[in-house]
């Protein structure tokens, strides 16, 4: 087994907390790391750096190619410009790959969900251009590139060939904006005829997508989509199989990839050894088969799936009573 070298970014909130429990699971499952922790989000100022983003944090990730981040607190119409956002901007971290599945022990309204959302993950409305033309009128641009729409969409043939999934569905507002999601579906469009023949292949308009996604979502496989929408679609199919809380993500670039929890920093419970670390365990996982650990990556699988089936050990967002170092502990003596 190799030993690999990991950059950390605790993050906000419970982000510390989390972070830590899935290291020591992964670790005890078998992972060898140098692990390089480094601040990003509020938790950077605090510590008396001048940006929610250094510049040695992102040094390390572009140096050693791979990070492990828990959820940053970002303000709401006000404030810094959210950390995930820069991050995935300034490290092309193009591709946010977020699967949704059914968890053992959790029971939904849907049972047989198995979706990945592929998000393009650098421009769209997320661009962050917005004017303030004359006073009360205000402007956001949406940015879409043939480069970027063109990468994406081939990601998302690539990645379902190598997973051995059957369908690609390209959600859309192509009849409104004609322009911008023309040319990305459009891309889709040739990547498909092109390359990927033998991939099943459908486009939807978002709104009918999103009626279906509730109605029956065990009908869909690969949803692709530009930023904005993947950002939605990606926390609605999270809702399908039990919340932010049991569903990783990860971001991928040519030279770097981000692995992290989708949820919030949730300061209320910061400190209290109440929050789940299932979500940072789970992006810990996609890390480890990243990392070509395969059989690591099984073994915490396993034992997390297998802690959730029992049902003795489950955390406070799921019905339980067991905080953050008990799940944590409990997974470990699983393995």
């Amino acid at each position: 087994m190799a030993k690999h070298t990991i950059v950390l970014v605790p993050g906000d909130g419970i982000g510390p907390e989390v972070t830590a429990a899935a290291r020591r699971v992964m670790e005890a499952a078998g992972l060898q790391a140098d692990w390089v922790e480094l601040p990003a989000g509020a938790s950077a100022v605090a510590e008396g750096y001048d940006d929610v983003l250094p510049q040695r944090t992102l040094a390390a990730i572009q140096a050693h190619k791979v990070a492990l981040k828990g959820p940053v607190t970002t303000p709401v119409g006000k404030g810094f410009q959210s950390v995930n956002v820069q991050l995935r901007k300034k490290l092309n971290l193009y591709a946010a790959v977020r699967p949704v599945r059914n968890v053992p022990g959790v029971k939904t309204r849907f049972d047989g969900v198995d979706i990945v959302v592929v998000r393009e993950n650098t421009e769209g409305l997320y661009s962050g251009i917005e004017n303030e033309v004359t006073p009360g009128v205000v402007t956001s641009l949406k940015v879409a590139t043939a480069v970027a729409c063109d990468r994406i969409a081939r990601y998302a043939f690539r990645y379902a060939t190598r997973r051995h999934r059957k369908k690609i569905t390209v959600f859309h507002k192509a009849n409104i904006m004609k322009l911008t999601d023309g040319m990305f579906l459009n891309a889709a469009r040739r990547v498909h005829e092109d390359e990927y023949p033998n991939i099943e292949y459908e486009e939807m308009i978002i709104d009918a997508g999103c009626m279906k996604l509730v109605q029956d979502p065990t009908r869909f496989d690969v949803l692709l989509m530009e930023n904005l929408y993947g950002d939605l679609i990606s926390d609605l199919c999270a809702g399908l199989v039990g919340g932010l809380g049991v569903v990783p993500g990860s971001n991928i670039g040519e030279d770097s990839a981000v692995f992290e929890a989708v949820h919030g920093s949730a300061p209320d419970i910061a400190g209290k050894d109440a929050a789940n670390p299932l979500a940072v365990l789970m992006s810990g996982v996609m890390m480890l088969y990243h990392l070509h650990e395969d059989a690591v990556a099984d073994r915490v699988r396993n034992a997390y799936e297998g802690v959730l089936t029992d049902g003795q050990v489950v955390t406070r967002d799921l019905g339980g009573t067991a905080g953050t170092k008990a799940f944590a502990d409990a997974v470990i003596a699983r393995l």
